[in-house]
């Protein structure tokens, strides 16, 4: 009996600690979409500027 109480009171101690990682891994998630979207703008305008320049 004193074993299931224990990993009860342990219980909220775990969702803490997966709540923190799932924060973290959504602002890493957050970041590299960034460094996407910058590649992929990058990428767009260099081939924009090749595709008008292509005289």
């Amino acid at each position: 009996m004193n074993e299931s109480i224990r990993v009860l009171e342990m219980m909220p101690l775990i969702m803490l600690g997966l709540y923190l990682v799932l924060i973290v891994a959504g602002i890493y998630a957050i970041f590299l979409f960034i460094a996407l979207a910058k590649r992929g703008i990058r990428a767009l305008d260099i081939y924009l500027d090749e595709k008008t320049n292509q005289k």
